[in-house]
């Protein structure tokens, strides 16, 4: 058991500090989303996935009681890596809370079913050589950019409620039935 004391219990203000800072250390995305405000004490964010390409599953409450859990994240880094080559990174935070965001604003707890979210500049510039479709500077590269479906929400539904956050990025591909999501400035394309 962890002697360390919780000090966002004992003084619910640092907890938010500890937030903002955070905030501000990833270039003021964070602060810039009111859907991504600090949430209060006690509040978790938990999402599930489902890996298209390779069948895993993972249900993880990733922050917790004003804090990101780190074993957690390590395990949904594992899960969004590049499953054509292995190589994981470091998602952004932001994204993840984009996503949280995004279930919530659907009314849901659906998993997210995922088309590709790391991809390795390896894998990146293979998909560039096929498509055209494909930036050569993606922010999939920076673990910043995530294609996803949600269980048991109507793809334009997911599509407009991402709009609606003014979070990021959205693409929307229907005929591929997914969305692409990003932290990178807000803008929409089809």
């Amino acid at each position: 058991m962890n002697s360390t004391p919780n000090t966002a219990r004992e003084n619910p203000h640092l907890s938010r500090r500890r937030f903002l800072r955070g905030c501000a250390s990833l270039g003021g995305v964070l602060i810039a989303s009111p859907l991504l405000a600090a949430l209060p004490d006690g509040e978790r964010r938990t999402l599930a996935f489902r890996h298209t390409h390779t069948g895993e599953r993972g249900r993880l409450t990733y922050w917790r009681d004003g804090e990101y859990q780190g074993e957690n994240l390590q395990i949904l880094d594992h899960l969004l890596r590049d499953h054509r080559t292995g190589e994981s990174m470091p998602m952004d935070r932001a994204l993840l809370d984009m996503l949280h965001g995004l279930q919530q604003g659907i009314g849901g707890e659906g998993e997210f079913e995922i088309i590709s979210a790391y991809r390795s500049p390896k894998t990146n510039r293979m998909l560039r050589n096929k498509s055209g479709g494909v930036a050569k500077r993606s922010l999939h590269m920076q673990g910043r950019a995530i294609d996803v479906r949600l269980c048991g929400c109507d793809l334009k539904t997911l599509r407009d409620r991402a709009i609606a956050m003014k979070a990021g990025g959205v693409g929307y591909y229907p005929k591929s039935n997914f969305i692409h999501i990003d932290t990178g400035r807000f803008r929409y394309w089809s």
